[in-house]
């Protein structure tokens, strides 16, 4: 079988930029309206509800209804890393002198990749479990050790539930800013989840970046022995 036509389909689809502006906006993990993803790709509802059905049919996207609104979101995991990816081979040449918006350093500090952390913050919580020898991480791949195990535990995350998610458990996401791995995976999306059921990260409204509260400088700092997001400047 030719996966040429298959690949080319989806690119075809992902590489529109109206809706890979939508693709972008729903990898956070969050599900939106169609008024607002056709706010988020610069386009009238009308267009955005024909890029929505589109993606919807390739199985990109999927809906679903509350009430009387309804709500599209990625359709799994594997379409967040697809985009990811996307981005890193895009922005590979991009010249590392170049100073970013105070938007986009934003977002390179810390934002939720679907639903792991991703950014600075994402690939200095990776660096330091690997230190600290709880998580092998390899190319597209990674594994838990015997005292990641128990970390995650005393953490309060329950493996078991993690394992039963029919995905990876813990596997190396490469990160598009940072050009290094973060942790994705079940047990990426579980560590996340804790973060912010503790308060030590929180989300912006309307954006996928987080940030470290004062909690979490005080958790981290705690557990991993270090102080995490050492202050950059961005440019205005």
């Amino acid at each position: 079988m030719s996966t040429g036509p298959l690949i080319a389909e989806i690119a075809a689809l992902a590489g529109d930029p109206a809706r890979a502006n939508i693709l972008c906006a729903l990898l956070d993990g969050r599900a939106m309206t169609a008024t607002e993803l056709a706010y988020a790709a610069r386009v009238t509802p009308q267009t955005a509800s024909a890029h929505l059905g589109k993606l919807a049919e390739a199985g990109l996207i999927s809906a679903l209804k509350s009430g009387r609104y309804r709500y599209f979101r990625l359709a799994s995991p594997a379409v967040a890393h697809m985009m990811e990816s996307i981005m890193a081979v895009a922005i590979a040449n991009r010249p590392r002198y170049r100073p970013l918006s105070r938007q986009a350093a934003i977002l390179r500090d810390a934002r939720v990749c679907y639903d792991h952390l991703a950014g600075r913050l994402g690939v200095q919580i990776a660096d330091a479990m690997v230190a600290l020898g709880y998580i092998v991480l390899e190319d597209e791949g990674g594994h838990l050790t015997d005292s990641g195990t128990r970390f995650l535990s005393e953490l309060g995350i329950d493996l078991f539930v993690e394992s039963r998610r029919r995905r990876r458990l813990c596997r190396s996401c490469l990160d598009w800013t940072e050009r290094r791995p973060h942790i994705g995976g079940a047990v990426g999306a579980a560590l996340t989840e804790r973060w912010l059921a503790l308060g030590w990260i929180e989300r912006a409204k309307d954006s996928r970046a987080v940030a470290i509260t004062g909690a979490g400088e005080r958790g981290f700092r705690e557990i991993f022995g270090q102080t995490l997001m050492a202050d950059e400047k961005a440019v205005a």
